[in-house]
Order: structure tokens, then C-alpha cells, then sequence
């Protein structure tokens, strides 16, 4: 189980720090070309996004990577699990259902570390 909790978290790590640093580098006029919400939030808006959710890729490996304070993976699960519901909430308030599938995936892998690190 330790082993695949691992693995969970390297992919929501990569996939967070990825989709955290766009939005932390990037300008609002550049990422509406590939993510139409990004329309209906200011500039400082998807910045804090992007830099949640480069911390909470952070706060998946380095805890329990440096054993101090593991529970923090754990709750960084959670906090990514409601990152992943507020995006979904988003998606249907636009109309973008297609768009739900990534957050549910990535929201499911989420609590997947979330229970396995606080839980078990």
C-alpha cells in the first residue's frame, strides 16, 4: 500500500507542480488560450490558485520524504481534493462538463493519499 500511496503522489505532485507553475508564470491572456475559465477570475486570482497548488504538490512528497511532520501529506491530499472541487464547480457553472473528468481523476487520486495517509 506504502508503495502505491508513493507512486499516487509523484503523479499529483508532477501534475500539480506542472499546472501550479503555468499559472504562477504565466499571464491570465496566455492561459485563456488553453483554459477558457481563466476568464472569469482576476490575474491575482489564478496566481493564489497556481500557488496552491505548487504547494500542495510540495506538501505531498517533502513531509514524509523528510519525516517532519507527515501528517502534512495528508492534509495537503485534502487541501488539492478541494482545489479539485472548487475547479469542478467552476467547469459547471461554464457549462464545461467535459472538463470534470481531470477533476475527478485527480480529485479521486487525492483522497485516495489523503485516507491512505491520515487513515491507515
Amino acid at each position: 500500500m506504502n508503495i502505491a500511496l508513493w507512486i499516487v503522489q509523484g503523479l499529483l505532485a508532477v501534475a500539480f507542480l506542472m499546472a501550479g507553475g503555468m499559472k504562477l508564470s504565466q499571464p491570465k491572456e496566455k492561459l485563456a488560450e488553453k483554459m477558457a475559465w481563466v476568464e472569469d477570475f482576476s490575474q491575482s486570482k489564478i496566481r493564489v490558485i497556481g500557488l496552491l497548488e505548487v504547494l500542495g504538490a510540495i506538501g505531498l512528497i517533502l513531509p514524509m520524504a523528510l519525516s517532519i511532520w507527515p501528517v502534512l501529506t495528508g492534509l495537503a491530499a485534502i487541501g488539492l481534493v478541494l482545489t479539485m472541487i472548487g475547479a469542478a464547480m467552476t467547469h459547471v457553472r461554464r457549462g464545461e462538463m467535459q472538463m470534470l473528468v481531470p477533476n475527478i481523476v485527480l480529485g479521486a487520486m487525492a483522497a485516495f493519499v489523503a485516507v491512505g495517509r491520515l487513515f491507515l
